[in-house]
């Protein structure tokens, strides 16, 4: 029988090679399980078990001083849910848990200290371990921030505050995270990384397989065009990485509470944007090597690792030396996740927006220029 010019134009066959990759995706549970069942397990295990907040940090309380006024300064942090107080006799005590990793700091308040509160000249030596210096630094802030409550509120009950100390009342607010909590911040890149994971990495091995089992060369002898290759290889996995698109945003809204400042379409639009872009890295990859080992290495170096260490998802790129910052301006996640952070926290930011929208665009452009340009009907 004869096909018709719909079956063997571009379109049917496009749709014919859509379809075939369908069945073998669902036929393949291994790449259902990392294109639907990773994300699920990342966002879970990211959103719960990953925090840069300091929560439960055990502090020593070595009072010397026994007097109310001494009670009275560290009375802002015994109902702290950032610090687990545990109330020593001597600095000897406390000095050998700190050594043995038992306490996170020492706070010290001397034999003097309610005398020297009195004068207005009262210290509190605080030591904290400095394994980790972020860790020392919010524990210090958290110390730092609690006596100062406590003394400004002992100076409103006795009326003793000088006069001349001009007293200043700090209105704190912030923007951009009123729960000042690190899961609004992560959560937006995490969604970075499973798009990364799914287009990039999955696209990559399963291309690559193809390759392996010599499914491509069976196609080039075919009629259809490297193109309709691509777009049915394309089709499929760009279907699963909107799926686990799809469960982040509902785990971001009701797991997390992450707000939406901006626009949920705008959002969805700029992830289908850079699903695209790490679709087109996936291929290149795999167009480059063919192996299915050297694939999956070359996606985790190229792709996932950068996305997760160089793209702004743990640390701000300001902080990193200049050759780092430049190499993390270079990634594709970089842009994206700014987007992402921006229309989740912050809202329609116009100027961020168009920008790193056109960066992506550039990278998708290219990226799938080059994979069609290393997919030839042709064998090597």
């Amino acid at each position: 029988m004869k096909p018709t010019p719909s079956q063997s134009g571009f379109w049917g066959r496009l749709v014919a090679l859509t379809r075939k990759e369908f069945r073998q995706l669902i036929r393949d549970k291994s790449n259902l399980a990392i294109g639907v069942l990773l994300p699920i397990i990342l966002i879970l295990l990211f959103g719960y078990g990953l925090s840069l907040d300091v929560k439960n940090a055990r502090l020593a309380i070595v009072l010397e001083d026994r007097s109310p006024q001494a009670h009275e300064a560290i009375s802002g942090l015994q109902l702290s849910p950032y610090i687990s107080l545990v109330l020593l006799a001597s600095m000897h005590d406390a000095e050998e848990r700190m050594m043995a990793q038992e306490v996170d700091g020492i706070l010290r308040l001397q034999s003097d200290f309610s005398t020297r509160l009195a004068l207005g000249t009262a210290r509190a030596q605080l030591i904290v371990h400095g394994g980790d210096a972020n860790r020392a630094r919010i524990i210090t802030g958290y110390v730092q921030g609690a006596l100062a409550l406590s003394a400004l509120r002992q100076f409103d009950q006795t009326g003793k505050a000088a006069a001349s100390s001009g007293r200043i009342t700090v209105e704190q607010r912030m923007w951009f995270n009123s729960a000042n909590t690190s899961t609004w911040f992560l959560v937006p890149g995490l969604i970075v990384l499973i798009m990364t994971l799914v287009g990039a990495f999955l696209t990559a091995l399963v291309m690559a397989r193809e390759w392996e089992r010599g499914t491509l060369e069976a196609l080039f002898v075919t009629p259809v065009q490297p193109t309709e290759i691509l777009l049915g290889k394309i089709i499929p996995y760009f279907v699963v990485g909107m799926v686990g698109l799809t469960l982040c945003l509902l785990a971001a809204r009701y797991l997390f509470a992450v707000p939406m400042q901006g626009s949920l379409v705008l959002a969805i639009a700029v992830s289908m944007l850079y699903l695209i872009v790490a679709l087109g890295l996936g291929l290149v990859i795999s167009a480059a090597t063919k192996s299915q080992f050297l694939a999956s290495q070359y996606a985790l170096l190229v792709s996932f690792l950068p996305a997760l260490m160089l793209s702004g998802f743990l640390f701000d790129l300001r902080s990193v030396p200049p050759v780092i910052r430049a190499i993390g301006q270079l990634l594709p996640a970089t842009y994206y996740i700014e987007l992402l952070k921006t229309l989740f926290l912050a809202g329609n930011v116009w100027p961020l927006i168009l920008k790193n929208t056109a960066v992506l665009t550039i990278y998708a452009l290219v990226l799938l220029g080059i994979a069609r340009a290393t997919t030839r009907k042709k064998l090597d």
